[in-house]
């Protein structure tokens, strides 16, 4: 399996901004974002489970970002509107092939597959 992040770039406190996972190969159970911010760790943004869509947000993003599936595309979505600068950051996707429970969708050590990373900027 292999995921392909793509979508970031330059955006504007305030603007809009989407990320795409692609994963190659096959569809699996649960789907997440993490980011790693300058000078700091990766921590969770998202996770999306594939079978009921059940959602989990880190409380810094929630009523900003929007995680979905493309069903037609194998593809998890980012949806981050109103960003601001404290959003800049590496932004991975994971995946796994499990169905994880929400207690569980915010753990890295929950995924087994890893994207590249995708660099969003926060400025104006």
């Amino acid at each position: 399996v292999q995921l392909q992040a793509s979508g970031g770039g330059l955006v504007q406190p305030g603007g809009s901004l989407r990320l795409s996972c692609a994963a190659s190969g096959r569809t699996l159970g649960t789907y997440a974002w993490f980011r790693q911010a300058p000078g700091k760790e990766r921590s969770f943004v998202a996770a999306i489970r594939w079978s009921d869509r059940n959602t989990k947000y880190a409380d810094s993003v929630k009523g900003r970002f929007t995680i979905s599936r493309d069903n037609a595309k194998n593809t998890v979505i980012l949806q981050m509107n109103s960003p601001k600068p404290e959003d800049t950051a590496v932004y991975y996707c994971a995946a796994d092939s499990r169905t994880w429970i929400a207690g569980n969708m915010h753990q890295q050590s929950a995924y087994d597959y890893w994207g590249q990373g995708t660099l969003v900027t926060v400025s104006s």
